[in-house]
């Protein structure tokens, strides 16, 4: 086993520089971002080259210099926060009470309390570029002449204007933190198309700018609306702190004649515009560098840096940014790299095993095998009313098919087969207290109100849990010809099968009471994670497709039966998800938020993409597979693909 230290390198060495770079050039593009909010606050047609010099003049001046190290050190800030609270697995609620729940939790409410004190940040920031009426908060009443004290020196009245534009940021900051939430800000999503990161910026920065403006807008809006009822409690509560007071021949604003000041509501909306750009193009900095493509090493000469290597990284216990960048290394290699694909098939020298792709073929299976019992238990909770089955004294006699389904849908699930996801998402690595290196794509998993699709891969499996140690069932022993060695990850797939066929033969999918558990949400929780299955399944297809004419040592050809039943299994288990409500419709694109909704389509992603490695397969080998040993069944299902009627 490794160390702490060797476990959390990846995170140490590659992700927090990465982080550190988009912050970098956040902080670069803030001039030229700052210059632009100057030029929109102040631009008029009427006097264009006084707006140009009265700019220049601005950007010069000591106040600017100093602004601009305050928005550097809020770019800092919230770059620190998207290290810390982002994930790879979105946290979706399956219900308003869910959701309610996760903007309550305590540590929702800090990053909600930090926003909104970088809200005024750049509020004030702004307030002092735009200057004129907003540039400070108080100022000499010498305009009202009823507000003096008994030796006669005017008193300093408060600046309205200059608090709306502070309060306004902290709504905009608090408006962003809840948003955030709701849309899943924090998910960190890998894209199909490999694209270089100047290009993905580019590709993306009118999309930031569209929502930037649009969101500013909707909180602005709401702001008013706000400002309007409620105005009074700060400003009253400022002017009892601070000694102020209230100017009467001014306006208020709040009330429907001081709101309805274009120029007011103008400078509200480019401040906003202007705190949710440069938020969002951290945020978008961020996605791109740490989604950049790393490339892992199949094997190394040296003993030290064997924890490195793909088959290592993949099946030990590893944040889980790098379990998702190794199987994207997986699925590039298996499709463009030749030279790379011949190290998978070597053997071990000296010994002569095939040491690589065991680990890397076992990996693929257990998180396919692991889909897969995640599906069946699913159904067999939808087919059940939403009832989770009572195990009776004498369930020891019954066979796991009839126990696969007592778990009910929302309580932990068992962890991946290779160990990923319990290490992962748990607050320690091997054991030891949490690490500030591996905190950053940890969710909190303490709420009451985590995400389903997070408890059941950081669920640990108890000895009485049915999926607890090898399957012991006499049924399994009596099965055909042997095709699967005893290991838990292949018979895991074996009592997948079993359920998948006792299940049908005891419902009908559609003379089936549905519950109210069925939705799009439950549906979206259940593949949360599929990315990992997309690039595993096209891994394990290309790498067979790969072996018909590369692997000249045959170590492929006897992981094939198992790799095709675990398929088959996994399609078989997914078409019949597909049959249930909600599951086939796909959700409404959304592009108004810089939430990242691609995980909604992760279940059409899967299906695809099983399909297709099916065929890979088969179209590669043909007939010859005829010559695998595998049950009835999965020969009858595996004949559909061969004649391309599936």
């Amino acid at each position: 086993m490794f160390s702490a230290e060797q476990s959390c390198w990846f995170v140490r060495k590659v992700i927090c520089w990465r982080a550190a770079a988009s912050i970098a050039w956040a902080v670069l593009l803030l001039p030229p971002i700052t210059a632009v909010f100057v030029i929109l606050s102040k631009f008029s047609l009427l006097h264009p080259i006084q707006t140009i010099s009265e700019c220049l003049s601005l950007l010069t001046s000591a106040s600017a210099v100093f602004s601009l190290i305050l928005l550097c050190g809020v770019i800092l800030m919230v770059g620190f926060l998207n290290l810390e609270y982002y994930t790879v697995i979105p946290t979706i609620a399956c219900s308003k009470i869910a959701l309610l729940g996760q903007l309550l939790h305590p540590r929702q409410l800090v990053n909600s309390l930090v926003h909104c004190i970088m809200g005024i940040i750049v509020a004030w920031c702004c307030a002092i570029t735009i200057g004129g009426r907003y540039e400070t908060l108080g100022y000499p009443c010498s305009n009202c002449p009823f507000v003096f004290n008994s030796d006669s020196s005017p008193q300093m009245c408060l600046n309205e204007y200059h608090l709306i534009l502070l309060l306004a940021g902290a709504f905009v900051g608090f408006s962003y933190s809840l948003l955030g939430v709701i849309h899943n800000m924090n998910y960190v999503s890998f894209h199909t198309v490999q694209q270089y990161k100047y290009l993905r910026f580019k590709g993306s920065l009118p999309l930031v700018v569209k929502c930037s403006a649009t969101q500013a807008l909707k909180s602005v809006r709401n702001y008013v609306v706000v400002y309007l009822f409620l105005g009074y409690i700060p400003k009253a509560w400022i002017c009892k702190t601070l000694n102020l007071h209230l100017n009467s021949s001014a306006h208020p604003l709040d009330s429907i004649a001081g709101l309805l000041d274009f120029s007011l509501l103008y400078h509200l909306w480019i401040s906003a515009s202007f705190l949710l750009f440069t938020w969002h193009i951290t945020l978008l900095l961020f996605r791109i560098f740490v989604t950049e493509v790393y490339s892992f090493p199949v094997q190394s000469s040296f003993t030290e840096d064997v924890h490195q290597c793909l088959p290592k990284v993949l099946t030990d216990n590893q944040p889980m940014i790098l379990k998702f960048l190794a199987l994207q290394d997986l699925a590039l290699l298996s499709q463009h790299s030749p030279s790379r694909r011949c190290e998978v098939f070597s053997l071990s020298q000296p010994g002569g095993h095939p040491h690589n792709w065991n680990a890397i073929s076992k990996e693929c299976m257990s998180l396919l095998a692991d889909l897969t019992q995640r599906l069946v238990a699913y159904h067999d909770t939808v087919a059940t009313n939403g009832r989770a089955k009572s195990l009776s004294t004498g369930s020891e006699r019954k066979t796991s098919s009839e126990t696969s389904g007592t778990d009910d849908l929302m309580s932990p699930r068992p962890t991946f087969l290779m160990k990923t996801p319990a290490s992962v998402f748990a607050r320690s690595i091997v054991g030891g207290p949490q690490s500030p290196l591996t905190a950053p794509f940890t969710p909190d998993l303490d709420s009451p109100f985590a995400s389903p699709a997070l408890r059941r891969l950081t669920a640990p499996v108890e000895q009485c849990s049915p999926w607890f140690g090898t399957v012991q069932s006499p049924h399994v022993m009596r099965r055909g010809p042997k095709l699967w060695s005893t290991s838990t990850g292949e018979s895991r797939i074996m009592e997948a099968i079993r359920s998948l066929r006792s299940d049908t033969l005891r419902s009908n999918f559609n003379q089936i009471e549905l519950p109210n558990i069925i939705s799009k949400a439950s549906s979206q929780a259940l593949f949360a994670d599929s990315q990992a299955h997309i690039w595993a399944l096209e891994g394990l297809s290309y790498l067979v497709q790969a072996s018909f004419s590369e692997d000249q040592f045959g170590v492929v050809q006897t992981t094939l039966p198992s790799i095709l039943s675990c398929m088959l299994v996994l399609q078989e288990a997914v078409d019949r998800h597909f049959k249930l409500p909600h599951a086939s419709s796909k959700p409404v694109r959304s592009t108004g938020s810089m939430g990242d909704s691609t995980y909604k389509t992760l279940r059409f992603a899967l299906r695809a993409t099983l399909k297709t490695a099916i065929y890979r397969i088969t179209t590669m080998f043909g007939n010859h597979l005829n010559a695998i040993q595998m049950s009835a069944e999965h020969r009858k299902r595996l004949q559909q693909f061969l004649e391309y009627k599936e």
